[in-house]
């Protein structure tokens, strides 16, 4: 480190232009200006919709041991012997049919990057060049480990870590700071790091949100009879174990009715995604839509506050698997409302916490 009691001779400063150092032997490594990184972190996503792609993906996904905590002794040889020679199909399938054609991708790349791009846009008004944004996948590429060295490799020194989950959990935010400390743990120089907490009760998330509740509402001709939020769900002993997700999303779901001036009968907090045997956090939203249209709620609307970006559990099982069971079940219209995305409401509330974490690393310009 620099050292302002350290002999002139010993000192090796950075010049305000490119990385030469002073008083640097001429094969000296080229050090590049010392900056600061952001990384928009989110879950992840296969590279092809082949059975091979898939697998290498679900491998990765599924032997992560804050997702399957199982003993690996007993985990490992059902998913490589059982579950990956059949799920990478059904998987692949379900992708193919959200699939981005034209760029050949993920919808939840395409919108990943197009939130980064949005955010570095923003950071270059008020940072100019002080400051570069990036974006990261848990699973699949681009991977935490290539984005971390490469913005270290353009003079990073701190970097903001943002995992893209309003609610925490070890499944998700957990594992994606993981990730990140496993990349610095086997660096030579670590940049200094920041995680950015979850921002589930942030005014700004709850604002966007409603907002896009409102506007799909204004688009109706008939106000539906409730709107059902459905959460990725955990295993039911996650929240007796202390993980805080099952009521930082009932407090989400709250602030959100709140906003909307709505009475509790208005809206419900549901979780979907259950995988496994064991009981997972309540109620399951395939069952609650068709108990809903059983009971008389024939018209319902469905959004998603756990998901950053759309994607395959939002355009693929929301959108078929759940809303086939609405209807199987007497439903008649359901409407589905998108995640935030790149809107211009969430990429406002993502710059309010990108300037609060980089407050005292670098100073804003505009």
């Amino acid at each position: 480190m620099y050292d302002a009691q350290m002999p002139a001779e010993k000192k090796c400063p950075v010049h305000a232009g490119e990385g030469r150092l002073s008083h640097a032997p001429s094969d000296h490594p080229s050090v590049a200006r010392a900056k600061v990184g952001v990384i928009l972190s989110n879950l992840g996503t296969p590279d092809a919709t082949d059975y091979w792609s898939m697998r290498r993906y679900l491998n990765e996904f599924l032997s992560d041991r804050r997702v399957i905590d199982y003993s690996p002794w007993l985990w490992q040889p059902l998913l490589q012997l059982i579950i990956l020679t059949k799920r990478p199909f059904s998987s692949g399938e379900a992708y193919r049919g959200i699939w981005n054609t034209e760029a050949d991708e993920s919808p939840l790349l395409t919108t990943t990057r197009n939130q980064a791009a949005k955010v570095a846009e923003e950071v270059q008004a008020r940072y100019g060049d002080d400051v570069i944004v990036d974006f990261c996948m848990r699973y699949g590429n681009p991977s935490t480990k290539d984005v971390i060295e490469r913005l270290k490799d353009q003079g990073c020194e701190r970097i903001v870590f943002f995992p893209l989950y309003p609610q925490y959990s070890a499944p998700t935010t957990a594992t994606a700071c993981d990730q990140a400390f496993r990349v610095l743990m086997k660096m030579n120089w670590q940049p200094s790091i920041r995680t950015v907490s979850a921002y589930y009760d942030h005014p700004l998330y709850i604002d966007a949100l409603a907002k896009s509740v409102e506007r799909a509402y204004a688009g109706l001709e008939r106000k539906p009879d409730l709107l059902v939020t459905s959460y990725h769900g955990v295993p039911q002993r996650y929240l007796m174990e202390g993980d805080p997700y099952h009521c930082q999303c009932q407090k989400t779901t709250r602030l959100l009715r709140e906003r909307l001036g709505w009475g509790e009968d208005d809206i419900k907090t549901t979780f979907q995604s259950k995988f496994g045997p064991e009981e997972w956090l309540q109620p399951y939203t395939v069952e609650e839509v068709a108990r809903l249209a059983e009971a008389g709620k024939k018209n319902i609307a469905i959004m998603a506050p756990a998901f950053s970006s759309d994607c395959v559990e939002t355009l693929e099982e929301i959108n078929e698997e759940i809303k086939e069971s609405f209807e199987e079940a007497g439903g008649e219209s359901f409407t589905y409302i998108p995640c935030l995305n790149d809107d211009d409401a969430h990429i406002a509330m993502m710059m309010a916490i990108i300037e609060s974490e980089l407050s005292g690393w670098v100073t804003r310009k505009g």
